[in-house]
């Protein structure tokens, strides 16, 4: 168990690292890594579907077709959504994180009663969890950004940045609850083994990869 955490912890600084360096850096290294993630994202949830669909060719590859195609307008949103600084891609991302941890959190610390059948270790409780902890960039933002005119997410009011702070926490779970889907209708734990600690990358950001392109179509439409 403690081995398990401190893999988990390990793994986690590393992809931060990974993270911040490509994204600080420039566009060219964000899309790299974007292109990198969405490579084996896709593998990842092809294999899930290939499992979770034994004997029903044509819906794998209906499938694996949808998935090719969103995950390539994933790779295409990311890069469009960079902005120097990548104020507003750091805000997308410290949402999930900080909605995947409140989930986690609360969730254990509380219990109560299950969210779905479909993830059996995910509670309401937890689900609450989510919401709240999303909110937590908001003060972050607020304190280095007190204008929110800096923000490159164009939110002009506390309103605003809330509602879209929420939303995307809803995003992020629903996203995490697909996944779920599959990985229970498919008879797996997790999506792959490439991350110590964490299973497959698909399981570290399910919920990302449905949060990113929300918040560029929120951001084209809405502001």
């Amino acid at each position: 168990m403690k081995s398990n955490l401190f893999k988990r912890i390990i793994t986690s600084i590393v992809l931060l690292i990974i993270l911040s360096f490509c994204l600080i850096n420039n566009k060219y290294l964000w899309l790299i890594l974007l292109a990198i993630t969405s490579i084996i994202s896709l593998y990842e949830f092809n294999e899930l579907i290939r499992k979770a669909f034994k004997n029903k060719n044509k819906l794998i590859y209906l499938f694996q077709i949808t998935n090719i195609l969103f995950f390539t307008s994933f790779i295409i949103v990311g890069y469009k959504a960079y902005n120097s600084p990548p104020v507003g891609i750091i805000f997308v991302i410290l949402i999930c994180i900080f909605s995947d941890t409140g989930g986690y959190i609360v969730g254990r610390l509380l219990g109560g009663k299950k969210l779905t059948k479909i993830s059996p270790n995910k509670t309401i409780s937890g689900s609450f969890g989510s919401f709240i902890f999303s909110l937590f960039p908001l003060i972050i933002f607020f304190i280095i950004y007190p204008n929110t005119e800096n923000l490159s997410l164009n939110i002009k009011n506390l309103i605003s940045i809330i509602f879209v702070s929420l939303f995307l926490s809803f995003v992020c779970q629903a996203g995490d609850l697909l996944v779920s889907y599959f990985k229970r209708k498919a008879k797996v734990k997790d999506t792959g083994s490439i991350l110590p600690g964490h299973g497959g990358l698909l399981d570290r950001i399910d919920g990302m990869i449905f949060a990113l392109p929300a918040a560029y179509i929120i951001d084209k439409i809405l502001f």
